[in-house]
């Protein structure tokens, strides 16, 4: 006699939950290995975003004094503090300024050379004249080709990518870019 295996609800349960998790995770992690164009475009969809929102909070604002009720000063408040909120996302976001628009990004380390530091890890540069956190966009203008780096740590130079920096913008068989463009972007 055989014995048929039924899996039970709550087995279905877990599966799903633990496919989900799977299958969430693997679209975050193709999500974040783009290219160095992709992340500027998000960070210019997401300042024009924060200035859409702010716009809405507004005109918001404008309709609640236009047509006033009871609960009229309770939403004007939440609605000021949250453009406060949206206007310091708005500064902490590289490159954003108030009008949703992109800042344009200032040319640093002029007539300098950009050159492989041989570290491991995610996209990253290090500096002489930057402190870590400062959003650097590197392009080679040979291939024309570019990366956007933020500075981790110091070093003897303007600026040293890491491996995986210098691997997108650099030309095979060389590890030297001596016609390049570096900007500071945040």
């Amino acid at each position: 006699m055989s014995r048929k295996r039924m899996i039970t609800k709550k087995k279905k349960i877990v599966l799903l939950v633990g496919t989900t998790a799977l299958v969430g995770s693997a679209a975050f992690a193709m999500t974040g290995t783009g290219n160095a164009g992709q992340r500027q475009g998000n960070e210019s969809s997401r300042c024009n975003g924060l200035a859409r929102l702010g716009a809405d909070h507004q005109r918001f604002i404008a309709n609640e004094r236009a047509n006033p009720n009871v609960n009229s000063r309770a939403r004007i408040a939440n609605s000021i503090a949250a453009i406060r909120q949206i206007r310091q996302q708005q500064q902490q976001s590289a490159g954003c300024n108030g009008s949703g628009r992109r800042r344009a990004a200032q040319v640093v380390c002029a007539g300098s050379t950009v050159t492989l530091s041989g570290e491991g890890g995610a996209p990253a540069a290090s500096s002489d004249q930057f402190p870590a956190g400062t959003q650097l966009r590197v392009t080679n203008l040979d291939n024309n080709r570019s990366t956007t780096v933020e500075v981790n740590s110091p070093s003897g130079s303007c600026v040293l990518l890491n491996n995986a920096a210098f691997e997108q913008v650099r030309e095979p068989g060389k590890n030297v870019i001596r016609n390049v463009r570096v900007e500071r972007v945040g």
